[in-house]
């Protein structure tokens, strides 16, 4: 008999048990992943992937940019520094080109790279190796330029974004291909550019003008509020930003519907990073949209491979 301090075991002949085959299942074979051979088509690459998670997000988040586009509805694509700096403008450049993009929304640091990129061909300083020197982040052509870019900004009709554009052009870039500010500004295709003050090397330099700054930034938000407000339908991606661009886009949303609160603007977003991040989650893929899709992985591996899923969706797309 047990001691008041020591209780019997459960009876297991009370749990009551069923067939497998009574249960609701969560997974099934029919969604398994089926390998290609190496010569395989994208269409058979992609539908070999298995139905779950991070598969399922992509296809889903790609057919919804693919109906977006076949419906002329927009989509923008939000970035941090990252994504331009580790190679991945073409990609965004190639949607751009196709017509599956109307609108970059682009953190400070991502507008840094983009612009160094289109002057130099280079970009991206070792700031541990600077930082107790002097050196981080005085390069003087990149300061001079947002500083002139962000004054333009304030007493003129541009934006931000693209004033940028304007100032790398008339610079005449040697690698202006590969620059989202300047390809964006000759297509005619909207960038905003939106920049917390102190977070970037361009607001150490000696030309940097904080009125300037406050105002050419202040103005691309009002910019982002009007794409948002003509985005029903449309379509927006989030890729590398935890924190200051959902915050923005939430901002947004949210002045339109101040404005018109009888109108809901319905929206599609997606994340992209290599974490999940409190922020883009809640800020992007759950308060402000319909529906959303989360991707999680290396910028430079989920970017390509998402235009490919685009590509597909869209040959396949009624």
């Amino acid at each position: 008999m047990a001691s008041p301090g020591d209780p019997s075991p459960f009876d297991l002949r009370r749990f009551h048990v069923r067939p497998l085959s009574d249960r609701a299942h969560k997974v099934e074979t029919g969604r398994f992943a089926r390998p290609v051979p190496p010569d395989a088509s994208v269409s058979a690459f992609l539908d070999g992937l298995p139905d779950f998670l991070g598969a399922a997000a992509l296809k889903g988040l790609a057919w919804a940019i693919a109906k977006a586009h076949a419906a002329g509805r927009p989509v923008l694509w939000g970035m941090g520094g990252h994504v331009v700096k580790v190679g991945l403008a073409p990609v965004l450049l190639d949607l751009l080109e196709r017509g599956f993009v109307q609108g970059f929304v682009m953190n400070g640091a991502a507008a840094i790279h983009d612009a160094e990129i289109a002057l130099h061909g280079t970009t991206s300083e070792d700031v541990a190796a600077g930082l107790f020197d002097g050196a981080y982040g005085n390069a003087d052509e990149t300061g001079r330029l947002f500083a002139e870019a962000a004054a333009a900004a304030r007493r003129g009709p541009v934006g931000f974004g693209a004033a940028l554009g304007d100032a790398l052009a008339a610079r005449r870039p040697p690698h202006a291909r590969l620059s989202l500010l300047c390809r964006a500004r000759a297509a005619g295709v909207p960038v905003t550019v939106h920049v917390a003050v102190g977070t970037d090397t361009v607001h150490m330099h000696p030309a940097c003008d904080g009125a300037d700054l406050g105002a050419a930034t202040h103005g691309d938000f009002l910019r982002l509020a009007t794409l948002v407000e003509g985005m029903d339908g449309g379509v927006y991606v989030n890729v590398g930003s935890a924190v200051l661009l959902p915050e923005v886009f939430l901002k947004a949303v949210a002045l339109v519907h101040n404005a018109d609160p009888s109108r809901r603007v319905r929206l599609t977003t997606g994340t992209v990073d290599f974490l999940r991040h409190y922020r883009p989650r809640v800020n992007v893929i759950e308060r402000p949209a319909e529906q959303g899709f989360e991707l999680t992985g290396h910028h430079e591996l989920l970017l390509p491979l998402l235009r490919m899923a685009v590509l597909d969706a869209a040959g396949r797309h009624p």
